[in-house]
């Protein structure tokens, strides 16, 4: 079975290709960075129209690099949230009408539910059931994993997602778009230490994450001090080391208590090389092990889509479309309310 793949739910326009016998046959992503960049973040109105102009020559692009005709495509996966309702709406009806058309299925797929699979493509990928720590711009959440579609929600963030708060410590910092990244990188200049910001919620007693006060005391450093570069750069790799304290403490602490050792980690924030780092020493300690997707399917991407979809699909079997061609997207959609 040959499962397209489109997500569109921000800034990146993904789109790829799933078989079920051979795996992955091809993917292609286009980011808008370059475009939200003079903003300083994502535009959703500009999101959505580029979205638009990019489907079809990625899905051309797919199509030519997996020599495959869009006839041999046996089901369209699409995300239908959570996301910017604009941009949802681009890739949702480009799915479906591309699905009537074909004559075959349209599948809804949660975007989260493709960021906790993602790790699954990758040739060396965890048994279930194991704990998902998905971590991104947008969210921040504990998951024990027992097979696809059996999610059981641990502890999530109670106000700003981990991604988020780089993104705005970054701005805090004078850094550039994307913030995240950027703030990493001026970490490994830095000292942890010779500044010192609070570890949210890491003696709480149960697995929720808080960030929006970590960026409160960045922006008390920043307006109380004259900051050289050198301060920035200690004061990021301090901030970067609170966020990590919190996410693997809770991280480890959720194995524990669950009596697993394989952890997944998912989103874009899973490609920090610290927060790489201190989680697969520690869970080496705790005799486990970490998994990651591919660095490349790190971020938002159609292969995730395509992938979940198809497992969606194993699961329950192909059915014909019998919705006439009516769609809905779900800008806002908890995770527990997948069924």
């Amino acid at each position: 079975m040959r499962v397209l793949g489109i997500e569109s739910s921000c800034d990146e326009t993904g789109v790829a290709i799933y078989d079920t016998e051979h795996g992955l046959l091809a993917h292609a992503v286009h980011t808008q960075v370059a475009m939200h960049e003079a903003y300083g973040g994502v535009v959703p109105e500009l999101a959505s129209r580029d979205h638009i102009r990019r489907l079809i020559p990625l899905t051309e692009r797919v199509l030519t690099e997996a020599k495959c005709s869009r006839n041999e495509i046996d089901a369209i996966a699409y995300t239908a949230g959570p996301g910017l309702a604009g941009a949802l709406l681009a890739g949702a009806s480009f799915a479906e009408s591309f699905a009537m058309a074909l004559g075959i299925p349209a599948l809804p797929v949660h975007h989260l539910e493709g960021h906790l699979l993602s790790p699954l493509l990758s040739a060396d990928a965890p048994a279930f059931p194991f704990i998902a720590l998905l971590v991104s711009g947008g969210h921040t959440q504990l998951m024990c994993v027992s097979r696809v579609g059996d999610y059981q929600l641990l502890g999530e963030s109670l106000d700003d997602a981990a991604g988020e708060a780089f993104d705005k410590t970054a701005k805090l910092l004078g850094l550039g778009y994307p913030g995240g990244p950027a703030l990493a990188k001026l970490a490994e200049r830095g000292i942890a230490g010779r500044f010192k910001l609070p570890r949210p919620m890491l003696a709480s007693g149960d697995l929720s994450f808080s960030f929006s006060g970590l960026k409160t005391a960045v922006l008390t450093q920043v307006s109380q001090h004259d900051l050289s570069d050198a301060d920035k750069a200690d004061l990021a790799a301090e901030f970067q080391e609170a966020v990590t304290d919190v996410l693997v403490a809770k991280s480890l602490t959720a194995c524990r208590q669950h009596q697993l050792t394989n952890l997944v980690v998912a989103g874009g924030v899973g490609a920090n090389r610290r927060l790489r780092q201190r989680l697969n020493e520690a869970m080496a300690k705790q005799g486990g092990r970490v998994f990651y997707p591919e660095m490349e399917l790190c971020t938002d991407n159609g292969a995730m889509i395509a992938f979940c979809g198809a497992q969606r699909l194993l699961q329950n079997g192909i059915t014909p479309n019998d919705k006439r061609g009516a769609f809905a997207v779900r800008p806002r959609w908890p995770l527990n309310e997948l069924s």
